[in-house]
Formats: structure tokens, sequence, C-alpha cells
């Protein structure tokens, strides 16, 4: 299938769009034919659990999209959602009965989770081969050592949309800014797995602008509309935009926006991604690999 970076011919002045979104779509086709093919040795579809508690609207957007995905690529949805007094102990026997069922490949706890209840305590519940999230100590030692397993899904979208553009990691100087466990530790692992140079800078990094202007690839992740500018990027660097914020103009109207500037930093960078449309659908699709992943291993 011809590669999306020579389909793709945006009307921006250099950037390069890396389209998520397009590459998700295309993933996802290739994933539904791939489950059929699958379910007539298995007789039976692929299966996960998305663990929702309380009513926060944004988390319940991501499952709701979470399970039309699943439904497209033909992946069938054992979720459950939960009042928000509920227990630790009535969600870990919860988790131990997911364990035990053969009909259920990937377990994943949308967070945030209400306060009183301990997130990482859930994770370590959870098999580390049905970790749909690639999050357990196993899948992470095992990325850490370069073995096969389940791998954090955002990252992992990124590192899928980089190949589809052909960039090249190796021996590039990529600096990630944010150290949080969902992306950037894991991704600064699998940049290094990919041989590129790696440099993580978070809130306690003296002269970041410097820092990312050294970039070849620059990723960020930290949750704060607009922090990289134009003058902090470096001309033809790689800038891919894990951010996604929500932000009111004056006349009340929301919308999302990334970290990265992306109007200024689109006339300096090679490759840019949007938000929307760039990383978030990745994530989604390497949240069905996960899945897929532990389905073609079970017995």
């Amino acid at each position: 299938m011809q590669n999306l970076k020579s389909k793709m011919q945006m009307n921006y002045k250099n950037a390069q769009i890396l389209d998520g979104k397009a590459l998700a779509q295309r993933m996802q086709s290739e994933l539904q034919a791939r489950i059929a093919r699958l379910q007539k040795e298995r007789h039976r579809p692929p299966g996960l659990a998305v663990l929702m508690v309380g009513d926060d609207p944004a988390s319940a957007t991501y499952v709701r999209n979470k399970e039309r995905a699943c439904a497209r690529v033909g992946i069938a949805s054992y979720g459950k959602h939960f009042h928000g007094d509920t227990t630790q102990a009535e969600l870990e026997q919860v988790i131990y009965q997911l364990n035990q069922d053969e009909r259920v490949d990937g377990i994943l706890v949308q967070l945030p989770l209400p306060k009183h209840l301990d997130a990482i305590s859930l994770l370590y519940q959870i098999h580390p081969d049905k970790d749909a999230d690639g999050l357990h100590p196993v899948n992470m030692g095992r990325l850490i050592r370069g073995e096969p397993g389940l791998r954090s899904c955002t990252p992992a979208g990124v590192m899928r949309l980089l190949e589809e553009y052909k960039i090249d990691v190796a021996g590039k100087n990529a600096v990630v800014i944010g150290r949080s466990i969902l992306v950037g530790k894991p991704m600064a692992l699998m940049l290094l797995q990919a041989d590129a140079t790696v440099t993580i800078a978070h809130s306690k990094t003296r002269e970041i602008d410097a820092l990312a202007r050294s970039a070849d690839i620059l990723i960020v992740a930290v949750g704060r509309p607009h922090l990289i500018k134009a003058d902090m990027v470096k001309p033809k660097a790689v800038v891919v935009d894990v951010g996604m914020n929500s932000i009111t103009d004056e006349a009340g109207n929301s919308r999302l926006v990334g970290d990265v500037d992306f109007e200024a930093v689109k006339e300096v960078a090679d490759f840019i991604t949007p938000v929307p449309g760039g990383v978030g659908p990745m994530t989604v699709t390497m949240l069905l690999e996960n899945t897929v992943f532990s389905y073609s291993r079970s017995r």
C-alpha cells in the first residue's frame, strides 16, 4: 500500500504533517482482517475489558472511543463501569476474575481514578500478559531488556508513526520533554532501543529552551498548552506533540491544543504532528494492537 508520506501533501510552508488519524485508520483495517483470520483458529474474538470508575466526562469519552474502535475491528468489549465509591477490594476482585477469564485478552483501568483508589496497586493486579496499557513492571522490564512484550500505547504509537514516514532515529539527538511513566520514560527507552541518543527533560531541567533547540527529534508530553515556541525548535527538526489540552477562548468556545505552538512551529520543523489527529488516534490503535498481540499468543 502506498506510503502515507507520499499520499499526504499538506499546504504548509515547511512542515510535513505526521497524520496519525490516517495511519490509525489503515492499521485498524489491517487489524480487522488479521482478527478475522485468527478467529477461525481460536473460535472466539479477542476481548478487551476497560474498567472505568466514577463519572469523569473526559474518561467517559475516552472509554467510548475505545469501545467503538473495538467494535470496528472485531474485538469484544467486556468493559465495566463502577460507581465512584467502589472500593479497592471490589476492583481487585474484578481484575482477578478477568485474569481468569479466557475470553479476555486485555485489561485496562481507565485513569484518572477517584482519590481513594490506588492506581498503581490495581495495575499490579493485572496479569502481565493481559496488561493492555503495557505499564506493568514485567512489561516495562521486557522493554528495558529489548524483549518482546506489550508496550506502552502512546510511545509505541509515536514510534510507529515515525516508522511510517521513514524517519530514521538512529544516531539522531532525541529530546523527550516529560518523564511520566505513561509517556516520557517508555518513550525514551523506545528511542534508545532504536539507537537514538536520548535526553529526558522535565520541570527541574535547566536551560530547557537550549536543550530543545538541540533536538533532531523533539517529543513533548507535559500537558501545558503551547509550551514549545518556534524559537525552541531546531530548523528541520521532527516535532511530536503528545499534549492534549482543552482551552477556552474569550467567546467561551473550547478547543483542543497541544503542548506545541503548532502554527508557529510548523514554519520551522520538517515534520510535525497536529492536535487533534496526530498521536491520539495512534494511542487507541496501539491499545488494539496490544490486545490482538495477547490474543495471538493465547492458547
